[in-house]
């Protein structure tokens, strides 16, 4: 089986080939694909070593799945050369998410809406992803009516260049090249993307509108605010969530530790909790600070941390993958 991975050498990138390679996925040929720059660089999968292609030779080299994290705009115009060709595509991108004609699929979630002409998959925001795993299962047993969310998000999510500048700043250089307007480190900055017109960021909107899609409810009312903080290693999440019908906090508790997927780690009296050095380079999401909120009737509020690089894009990717294999889809 081909495997084309385009976006190669950056950061999520680097992840997906990781994580190929740790879940033995059947990869009989590696195709990765950068920028012309960086075309005919060597990268090592698997311990043996791959020049980077150009995307028209990927493309003409027919690779059965392509797996992209290579930014909106080159998902945009080059994700349908790929699919023309007969390759699948998953994209990390938001090109794609919210286009009714495209699946957004989180496996332990949806994987079940994949069908055979599926030819472009959209593989949601990392914060969405970790999110939704543990909303989907209360959502069928309580129902979900409102979610409140504020996000404390790792500078992994960024990139590279994100993580240079926390580094530089921490090392006292400001001289250096900058991803954030302001200074990350010693600092939390309140907008993650673009501020829109409803004041929201892009961010934000995309937690609100991908969550309904993935649940496949329109009537789950979300709201987000999403926060960059100094940190590695994962995002972690406040989340408040309201349902239709009251719930038993054990018996809450207790779908969550059956759910693939979650690890619950709760247990405050000895000072257990999910924290992002918790989840880095690992694909679990973690799930603490299981309460009720006494302000309000049949509502809990959950801390929830996963490794953004890991379930929040590359493993995520890699197992909708596994499944189009499992299923003959592919």
């Amino acid at each position: 089986m081909k495997v084309a991975v385009v976006g190669a050498t950056g950061m999520v990138g680097q992840e997906m080939l990781k994580v190929l390679e740790e879940r033995n996925f059947p990869v009989t040929e590696l195709i990765p694909v950068a920028s012309e720059k960086s075309v005919g660089q060597e990268i090592t999968f698997k311990g043996k070593k791959y020049k980077v292609h150009s995307m028209d030779d990927a493309i003409a080299a027919k690779p059965a799945i392509a797996i992209f994290s290579a930014g909106g705009s080159v998902s945009l115009e080059q994700a349908p050369r790929f699919a023309a060709n007969g390759t699948k595509v998953i994209d990390n991108s938001s090109a794609w998410r919210m286009n009714p004609a495209n699946k957004l699929v989180v496996p332990e979630v949806n994987a079940s809406v994949l069908e055979a002409d599926d030819m472009v998959i959209a593989n949601p925001n990392c914060s969405t992803i970790q999110m939704v795993l543990a909303l989907n299962p209360l959502h069928k047993q309580y129902k979900i009516k409102r979610v409140v969310v504020s996000t404390y998000q790792s500078v992994t999510g960024t990139g590279v260049k994100a993580v240079r500048q926390l580094m530089d700043e921490r090392a006292g250089i400001t001289d250096g090249e900058k991803a954030y307007p302001h200074q990350i480190d010693l600092n939390v900055i309140p907008q993650i993307d673009v501020f829109l017109d409803n004041g929201y960021t892009k961010e934000e909107m995309k937690m609100v509108n991908e969550t309904c899609k993935i649940l496949g409810d329109d009537n789950v009312l979300v709201t987000a605010t999403t926060v960059r903080i100094p940190v590695m290693g994962g995002h972690s999440e406040s989340v408040n969530i309201e349902f239709e019908n009251d719930f038993d906090l054990h018996e809450l508790r207790s779908i969550l530790e059956s759910t693939e997927g979650i690890i619950v780690k709760d247990d405050p009296a000895n000072g257990e909790y999910p924290m992002p050095l918790d989840a880095q380079g690992k694909d679990a999401t973690y799930v603490g600070r299981i309460r009720r909120d006494f302000s309000r009737p049949n509502t809990v509020n959950m801390w929830i941390v996963a490794d953004n690089l890991r379930k929040g894009a590359a493993t995520n990717a890699v197992q909708i993958a596994e499944y189009l294999v499992v299923q003959k889809l592919v």
